[in-house]
């Protein structure tokens, strides 16, 4: 089941999210809205990934983790060209990673500010189960 939400448009990880509204009227620079993008799980590399497409000229969103033991994960960090910040991107992949670690019945370790800050600021969504601190 996490596979299949994994591949949905980022449009269905904002249903309940908080500034939902104020991250589908952006644009990045000038290409399609952020409500549309597709988060990728590359689970061989461990990342989840987002291809922003302006214009031709390719650029990828990133949230790198690391598998610590068979129930349990670190979330390491968030990457998102300048081009591309502050327009929601970043929640999309902390929301992608979050649903994967819920769906798996995971522990997760966070090492990265912006996931930190993302699960203090959603604190409806109950991710706190699922989070360990080091």
């Amino acid at each position: 089941m996490a596979r299949h939400l994994l591949s949905l448009p980022c449009r269905w990880f904002t249903q309940g999210y908080q500034s939902s509204k104020r991250l589908s009227k952006h644009k990045c620079c000038g290409c399609s809205d952020v409500s549309n993008l597709n988060v990728i799980h590359d689970r061989h590399n461990q990342r989840f990934t987002i291809t922003l497409d302006c214009g031709g000229a390719a650029s990828s969103a990133v949230l790198k983790y690391t598998t610590i033991s068979h129930d349990q994960v670190e979330l390491m960090s968030t990457e998102v060209p300048q081009s591309h910040r502050g327009k929601g991107v970043a929640a999309h992949l902390a929301k992608a990673a979050l649903v994967f670690v819920v769906e798996e019945n995971l522990k997760a370790r966070i090492s990265c500010w912006y996931i930190r800050k993302y699960v203090d600021e959603n604190p409806h969504l109950r991710y706190q189960a699922h989070i360990e601190d080091k």
